[in-house]
């Protein structure tokens, strides 16, 4: 196979109209999970638009490697890219419950996670073991390893659920701060 200019160039546009697909076929999944329909199916035509457009430029001629190649390294990476878009730009909430026994720092657990920013909210309960302390705090996903971090530096026993959330409305939520 003699590589061209006009190859190379063709495998490098399928490569990079296929990371633009599966970033936004990535984006499309989280917005459709947000029950944003409008905006879901706009980007699910964009998506079919490219995805037809690409497949049919690699699908004629299967036995060109660089364009295969390229076609399957741009959906790799455009995976990656779509993640990274989602995780940096795309607002999402987690509910982070923590159950701690009695004696098991839920107090404790509560106050350092006020004294980092966020709103709390600490109820007492009946476990299968005795009584227990439950511990329930709504937060940014980019502010889950810190939060998990606060948690089992006060309790490494402690028994965390991360819940998807898919809104909020009124409550407390500190100011947005990306955690590294």
């Amino acid at each position: 196979m003699i590589v061209t200019e006009e190859a190379l160039v063709l495998a490098v546009v399928i490569f990079l109209l296929r990371v633009f697909n599966s970033a936004v076929g990535t984006v499309r999944l989280v917005v459709m999970g947000r029950g944003r329909y409008f905006l879901t199916a706009v980007l699910g035509f964009i998506e079919a638009l490219i995805f037809a457009w690409v497949t049919a430029n690699v699908i004629t001629d299967l036995s060109n490697i660089l364009n295969l190649a390229a076609y399957c390294g741009g959906f790799s990476v455009g995976i990656y890219v779509g993640m990274a878009i989602e995780a940096r730009f795309v607002t999402s909430f987690v509910k982070v419950n923590v159950i701690t026994s009695n004696g098991g720092n839920g107090h404790e657990i509560a106050l350092k996670l006020r004294e980092i920013g966020h709103g709390v909210t600490e109820m007492r309960g009946e476990g299968g073991s005795g009584e227990v302390t439950m511990v329930s705090s709504v937060v940014y996903r980019v502010n889950v390893p810190e939060v998990l971090k606060t948690i089992y530096a006060a309790n490494p026993k402690a028994f965390v659920t991360l819940e998807e959330t898919r809104s909020v409305q009124h409550g407390w939520l500190r100011t947005l701060r990306h955690s590294r």
